[in-house]
């Protein structure tokens, strides 16, 4: 088997690149150590308690579809074909609190508010000799 192309993140800090590409991503959080409160993206302070003693935490990428929305355009950026159908924007509820707004994977019709998703990295393009992927969510299976 050929070696796959190294991936690298849109931006760094947001979510984690595993290097197994079965493996799913983590979302980078900021978590207070006085409240418990987690925000994304990462902050030094607390907007709940201001506390400055925050450290940076891991989360898995899942969580509930809040609302969401399709855009008939095509993504800034893509060269992939599919996405002339357009794509999704939702927001998700993570389970530790923060709410993130996030592209969605898939067909409008598989959606509905209220479900339960998951993340994972697809790719976007191809730059430099590596895979640049986004985090996407898609239905929980």
């Amino acid at each position: 088997m050929a070696d796959a192309r190294p991936r690298v993140p849109i931006k760094s800090g947001y979510f984690t690149v595993p290097g197994d590409p079965a493996a799913p991503p983590d979302i980078v959080v900021s978590r207070c150590e006085d409240c418990g409160e987690h925000f994304f993206p990462t902050r030094l302070v607390c907007a709940k308690c201001l506390s400055r003693r925050l450290t940076t935490a891991h989360v898995a990428a899942r969580g509930t579809l809040y609302s969401y929305t399709w855009v008939h355009l095509p993504l800034f950026g893509s060269t992939r074909i599919e996405h002339m159908d357009g794509y999704g924007v939702g927001q998700v509820d993570l389970p530790e609190g923060p709410r993130l707004q996030v592209p969605l994977a898939g067909k409008q019709t598989e959606y509905r508010v209220g479900m339960p998703l998951v993340g994972r990295l697809e790719p976007l393009k191809e730059e430099g000799g590596a895979d640049v992927v986004i985090l996407q969510f898609r239905p929980a299976a």
